[in-house]
């Protein structure tokens, strides 16, 4: 699927700025046309409550700006937009048809009626709404496919797919396999669920809901040992995730998992999912809310829609509401752990560590093998500077799964990083090596080790060529390329310092290490004038003051000859990154 959904790009983000046209609109909007003084002030705190991250707030404050001036427009459209945002589509609904009575070819407001008669089982309303809707864009595609799962609610399967024969076209037929596999599954069609499952499959082995929806169908059939070969390709993969997991004992125990799409609402809702998550990945994030909270609307049992919701509004800041959606996962559902752990690192984002901490370990005393609980629990450890704690937790981690997967790389990595932190070189170093036994070619560990080696004065030839090839792997990365012009500056190569470390900087301008080395580097060249002034600028953007405390004796005494290895370590990667 990943496939498809990339195709959505151009287009998903075309249609955002259409679908949101009103809100750029009304900015623009003379303020003296909204005549009552009334409607002015609404709609301005409607504007502060978004601003604030309120957006139920916000859709009601629009929504009495509209009603004091029910024929604008733009304030109807915001208010529609806004209470689609904040999940509010029964609201959205009750103004949708005057949005199109306004303006006829608002497809968002027919794509959200059309979903309303469909969560109500009136197909043949759905389908006549979504028939009005040109299938030429992102919203009108969503609302053939839909459609077709309308026309399967009237018992119409040869009719749903010949609907979504009209929208296969410019890169979307896999995704449509997808649909018509699990339609035929809803629909009783087994042998063709089966054949459209696997072609779906095929091309996108490793994504969770095609994989999912494979398992489940040979499951179905009877076909255990074929479901048992799917999960074990996951497995030799190294890839874990909830909802394949619960599908292990049913399996094994050959039981039938039950049906992917437990009915049409539940088809309909992974349109809007399937199409909602490649839109956040692709940064439309406004209209893949929409697009989830509609997907909601039709399912509300889905977890792995809530947690996806969650996911775009933890990105967005907006910490509380993603944790209300977390929170409204059940108890029984295979991702509510992960409910959990989500909510521990939201509160660890707006700096209640430790009480993400206490319920991380919560998680962690019930299963002492929970691998994305020990190792959220690790990586906010190490954020917060606490390497011993951070390095038990990796290694308890580490204890729990095999370890030599090639991707196990990064918990050596992240472990290395804290026994290095913590002062245990010999611990950190036989981590580093051993990710890079893992991952011969991954430049994050390259340069951290090659970097380090450089800077404590070991296996220079070996360290020097570590950086380079991560620089050759991640060119713009000014990070890596500054741990090579240190290098340099520390292997007494001072013009190749001085060329690698302002690359560096062009890169990433107001980072206080970087303009520090190249203070020291310009120093070292005899250009005494540029030193000062990159030294000021280190000072002058070092929010923590470490850099400053090495930065300013120099503005008086400048560099001595044996401050060439007196200065400070700098390895900042963006797995580190918080």
């Amino acid at each position: 699927m990943h496939i498809i959904l990339r195709k959505l790009t151009g287009l998903g983000l075309a249609i955002a700025a259409s679908a949101t046209a009103p809100f750029a609109a009304a900015a623009q909007t003379d303020m003296l046309s909204l005549r009552e003084p009334s409607i002015t002030g609404s709609y301005l705190a409607g504007i502060a409550a978004q601003d604030d991250l309120h957006p139920e707030v916000a859709a009601d404050y629009f929504m009495r700006a509209a009603e004091a001036d029910w024929d604008n427009p733009i304030l109807t459209g915001r208010a529609f937009l806004a209470y689609l945002g904040a999940g509010k589509i029964s609201e959205a609904a009750t103004i949708a048809q005057h949005v199109l009575d306004l303006d006829p070819a608002d497809e968002l407001a027919r794509l959200t009626l059309g979903t309303v008669a469909l969560k109500q089982r009136r197909y043949t309303s759905a389908d006549q709404m979504f028939a009005r809707i040109p299938t030429l864009s992102l919203v009108g595609i969503t609302a053939g496919i839909t459609r077709a799962w309308a026309q399967l609610g009237d018992g119409n399967l040869r009719g749903a797919y010949a609907t979504l024969d009209t929208v296969g076209q410019g890169g979307f037929e896999e995704f449509l396999v997808f649909h018509r596999a699990i339609m035929a599954d809803l629909g009783g069609s087994r042998d063709q669920a089966i054949d459209l499952s696997r072609q779906a499959y095929e091309t996108d082995p490793f994504v969770t809901r095609i994989a999912e929806a494979y398992i489940r169908i040979l499951g179905n059939a009877g076909r255990f040992e074929e479901a048992q070969a799917v999960l074990d390709r996951f497995t030799e993969q190294g890839i874990a995730h909830p909802v394949i997991d619960a599908l292990r004992a049913p399996i094994a125990e050959k039981r039938k998992p039950g049906l992917f799409a437990a009915n049409v609402q539940a088809g309909a809702a992974e349109v809007f999912h399937g199409l909602g998550a490649a839109l956040a990945r692709d940064g439309s994030s406004e209209l893949a809310v929409i697009f989830l909270r509609l997907s909601l609307y039709l399912d509300p049992d889905a977890a792995i829609v809530s947690m996806s919701l969650g996911d775009i509004l933890s990105g967005a800041g907006r910490y509380d509401a993603a944790n209300d959606i977390y929170a409204g996962i059940p108890e029984d559902s295979p991702l509510r752990t992960s409910a959990l752990i989500s909510i521990a690192e939201n509160f660890d984002a707006q700096d209640r560590h430790e009480e993400a901490i206490s319920r991380l370990r919560n998680i962690i005393n019930g299963d002492p093998d929970n691998i994305e609980a020990l190792g959220a629990l690790g990586d906010i450890l190490r954020y917060d500077e606490q390497w011993e704690g951070a390095a038990e937790a990796y290694s308890q981690l580490l204890e729990a799964i095999d370890g030599e997967r090639p991707r196990d790389w990064r918990f050596y990595y992240v472990r290395g990083i804290a026994y290095e932190r913590s002062g245990n070189w010999d611990a950190a170093e036989t981590d580093f090596l051993h990710a890079l036994q893992l991952n011969p070619d991954q430049p994050q560990v390259l340069n951290y080790l090659g970097y380090t080696w450089v800077d404590k004065g070991m296996n220079l030839d070996a360290a020097l060529e570590m950086i380079q090839r991560a620089v050759e792997m991640q060119p713009r990365d000014g990070y890596i390329i500054d741990s090579l012009g240190w290098a340099y500056y520390k292997l007494g190569r001072i013009e190749d310092a001085v060329a690698e470390l302002e690359r560096a900087v062009s890169l990433l301008p107001n980072d206080p290490e970087l303009n520090d080395h190249l203070g020291d580097a310009y120093w070292m060249a005899g250009r005494r004038r540029e030193a000062l002034f990159q030294w000021r600028i280190a000072i002058d953007v070092d929010e923590e003051g470490t850099v400053t405390t090495r930065a300013r004796p120099k503005l008086v005494n400048g560099l001595d000859g044996e401050a060439t290895v007196a200065n400070g370590n700098h390895v900042q990667t963006d797995i580190e990154a918080h």
